[in-house]
């Protein structure tokens, strides 16, 4: 194992395009399904509903949190709808799969989406024994990354200290609150929509493009 991370005993994976390439954009069908839902709501045509999606997504950390905050929308049966698609874009990496679950001590998932729909992508994945929790956007009170109060709920919630954690991330800005509570930040720097928005050396510890070969490297002795 890499000297400075002998002291890490908790493993905090970021979901999308993070478990898997973001190639795979899954978020282009997620996006559609935003779109036709905010059709449906505001009564505007695609163009509007794109602008309205993108600008919420930049401005609230996530297109659902502008929703609740402008619209009173409800969480639920927002995301319902919108992780209601195929799953067919992406495979399981049995490489992969074998170095996380050989990481010494304890692996989580901090999503911005629901834990229904990552359960689904872990299933897909071949990883649903791989994490011991996922802590989803329910239980951030539907505060997103990159939030500092998710953070702090996490490491309440299942007791972690956040100086022998790293967390594995493909959107930098959402690392600078896990540096500011003494995370390590590895920043998978894999192509995902927006990820270097906001990207800075002072909380980005590592990157990297590829997750599987990242953690081979930690894994050597």
């Amino acid at each position: 194992m890499l000297p400075d991370l002998a002291h890490i005993d908790t493993w905090i994976f970021d979901l999308d395009n993070t478990l898997y390439p973001a190639k795979a954009d899954l978020f282009g069908l997620i996006d559609i399904k935003m779109g036709d839902f905010i059709q449906g709501l505001l009564g505007c045509d695609a163009t509007e509903a794109r602008r309205i999606q993108k600008q919420y997504f930049m401005e609230h950390g996530t297109t659902l949190s502008g929703l609740m905050r402008h619209h009173g929308t409800d969480p639920r049966a927002f995301l319902d709808y919108v992780h209601d698609i195929s799953l067919d874009r992406i495979e399981a990496d049995p490489a992969l799969g074998d170095h996380i679950r050989a990481l010494p001590g304890r692996r989580l998932i901090f999503t911005n989406g629901d834990t229904a729909y990552a359960l689904r992508v872990l299933d897909r994945l071949g990883l649903l024994d791989a994490f011991e929790f996922i802590h989803d956007i329910h239980a951030c009170q539907y505060v997103p990354k990159p939030d500092p109060s998710g953070y702090l709920e996490l490491c309440d919630r299942y007791v972690i200290d956040p100086r022998t954690s790293l967390f594995f991330e493909d959107m930098a800005r959402n690392l600078k609150p896990a540096k500011a509570i003494g995370m390590t930040t590895v920043w998978v720097n894999n192509g995902s929509e927006a990820g270097n928005v906001d990207a800075h050396p002072d909380f980005i510890d590592y990157e990297t493009n590829e997750l599987a070969p990242f953690l081979a490297d930690i894994l050597k002795d």
